[in-house]
């Protein structure tokens, strides 16, 4: 029922319908009630994938810039079709971590699970079909070596989705974290890919930096009804 729902949703905004139709690419729609509750003239969206975010973030916020990063290449080739020419839209081919690096990035069979931690057997058990299917080798660097302060016009949204990685792709944020009033955040309350921070140390780590945690929303159970991860939206106190 719920990919019923999300499948009528876009068919029904013609800005995600052509997205979906011509693309193959269904916006995000399950964000859009978190991001009408906010202001934004630029959105920094990390693990943009194939711009699924940044469909909701465009149509959400229609005069705000959208700064994306997407270190694949197939999900970010995918990520320009969609968008096109699109001015207030730009894509930068990277990952987002604390120091610049070439690191492995464990694909995973749906692309949009990747991640540059090893995926776990939970990650698996619990949504199936995310397996490894291979390795790439990405850029990954600290978020101000692409994108300036100035870029970032407030109000400002940082939004992540970055598959266990959340708390080093903060680290590389530390620098520009001042330029915003929000993060919104996917985290996870069991280890799904190896190594990862949990929701309560990338919440301690932000509220030492001034955010508040404002919600819980998105949330994902398994089968026996243990919570797995939710999308958090902290904002500046």
């Amino acid at each position: 029922m719920r990919k019923l729902s999300k499948l009528l949703g876009c068919l029904c905004i013609p800005s995600y319908r052509s997205a979906l139709v011509t693309h193959g690419v269904a916006a995000a729609i399950e964000h859009e009630p978190i991001l009408r509750a906010l202001r934004s003239r630029t959105v920094v969206d990390i693990g943009a994938n194939r711009g699924q975010f940044a469909l909701v973030a465009r149509r959400t916020f229609p005069t705000a810039i959208i700064l994306s990063v997407e270190p694949l290449d197939a999900p970010a080739a995918r990520f320009r079709e969609v968008f096109g020419a699109d001015p207030q839209v730009l894509l930068h081919e990277c990952a987002v971590g604390p120091e610049r690096k070439d690191a492995t990035i464990h694909v995973s069979r749906r692309d949009d699970s990747s991640s540059l931690l090893p995926i776990a057997p939970s990650q698996t058990a619990v949504f199936p079909g995310t397996g490894t299917a291979g390795t790439a080798t990405v850029r990954v660097a600290p978020l101000d070596e692409f994108i300036s302060a100035e870029q970032i016009e407030a109000p400002a949204l940082l939004k992540l989705d970055v598959q266990g990685y959340e708390l080093e792709a903060l680290r590389g944020c530390e620098t520009l974290l001042h330029r915003f009033a929000h993060v919104y955040c996917e985290c996870s309350f069991v280890e799904l890919y190896e190594g990862q921070a949990l929701a309560d140390e990338v919440t301690a780590w932000l509220r030492e930096r001034g955010f508040a945690l404002r919600g819980v929303y998105n949330m994902h159970y398994d089968r026996s009804g243990r919570a797995i991860q939710a999308d958090f939206l902290f904002s500046r106190a």
